[in-house]
């Protein structure tokens, strides 16, 4: 049996017979669940509310997110601990849109783009304020632009990983001569390598899941890395003395897919991207803290905490940024913006 097409009149007969709202109700909440745009954002990191960099900008986020309105119009879903693969695959597959968020170092994304490594220089920035303040000047931008054009990734927002980067080791470094020979892990990137490298270390590129158990087997005579990574990790159990070289203070970046960015209407585009900044500024302010409340638990753990002789440290790496400058003449003017950025 076929059937002609209904009139208006017949089809409003038949919504009248059924229940109040049961004709209209499905399509209207149809169309509010396709409103909302649904994210995943990823972080190497565990899932740790305090130390955890990426977990506390993810909640901040959240907060702000809610706070602006969007929390019915955007879903961010946290993915911790390199649950959507290593860095590496992680930060291409933000390149290609298959992931929408990343929260991570600058260095990772050099990979990709190699003037990102200008951040990674050895005594490039005094400290995290100076970074913040250098970066509002406009010292970022070129590097992300060289991502967007590179990479097709944008970073809508900075932060910090929780701490400058100094040295952990079984002796007492003061000095350029106290860590000559000493074999120190690094992050596997030829920069910080080679800054601990001009340093005096016998520097020894290493997975972060090895270290524990070469600390322990003395192949490794210390690590370079931040407070809360030291005290999270145990790292303190196995090397005793903290020396505050202070060498690197990595930027936080949080890397959003140009796929995703261009997917958004442009009101909920702009709310978004305010929401990530103001919680990369509560972000900021939590790893300060974080920092220093790190190295009062390592003192209380036994750590001997000392200063050293930055300038003899700095006076050794500066060749290494003059070399980048000359292979990469582009990396000159935010160099340049950085070292003339006081606080």
């Amino acid at each position: 049996m076929e059937f002609g097409p209904l009139s208006r009149r017949s089809l409003l007969q038949c919504a009248s017979a059924l229940p109040l709202g049961a004709v209209f109700a499905p399509a209207i909440i149809g169309q509010a669940r396709a409103a909302v745009m649904k994210m995943r954002m990823s972080s190497s990191l565990p899932d740790d509310p305090k130390y955890a960099n990426g977990r506390v900008l993810y909640d901040n986020l959240v907060k702000h997110l809610k706070a602006g309105g969007l929390s019915e119009q955007v879903e961010v879903a946290f993915f911790p601990s390199n649950q959507l693969g290593q860095e590496i695959d992680v930060i291409n597959s933000v390149k290609l849109g298959v992931i929408d968020l990343m929260v991570s170092g600058s260095s990772i994304s050099a990979n990709l783009v190699p003037l990102v490594g200008t951040f990674d220089l050895g005594y490039l920035f005094d400290s995290f304020p100076q970074q913040t303040k250098a970066f509002d000047a406009g010292a970022a931008k070129p590097v992300e632009e060289a991502l967007l054009k590179g990479a097709n990734i944008r970073v809508i927002a900075w932060a910090y990983n929780f701490g400058s980067r100094s040295v952990l080791a079984r002796k007492q470094i003061k000095t350029p001569e106290d860590l000559a020979g000493l074999k120190i892990r690094t992050l596997p990137n030829p920069i910080i390598t080679e800054c601990l490298r001009l340093m005096g270390a016998a520097a020894t590129p290493l997975a972060f899941g090895e270290i524990y158990t070469a600390l322990q087997a003395g192949v490794l005579d210390g690590l370079e890395h931040d407070p809360p990574t030291i005290l999270a990790s145990k790292f303190f159990e196995t090397a005793k003395f903290y020396a505050l070289t202070q060498h690197n203070f990595s930027p936080l970046a949080v890397y959003f897919s140009e796929a995703t960015f261009q997917r958004m209407d442009a009101k909920t585009r702009d709310g978004f991207v305010a929401a990530a900044q103001q919680a990369a500024a509560d972000t900021r302010t939590h790893g300060l803290a974080m920092e220093k409340e790190a190295i009062d638990v390592l003192k209380e753990k036994g750590v001997t905490v000392n200063e050293c002789d930055k300038a003899a440290f700095r006076k050794r790496v500066a060749v290494q940024t003059e070399n980048f400058v000359k292979q990469r003449p582009e990396a000159k003017p935010i160099v340049d913006k950085i070292q003339s950025t006081s606080v």
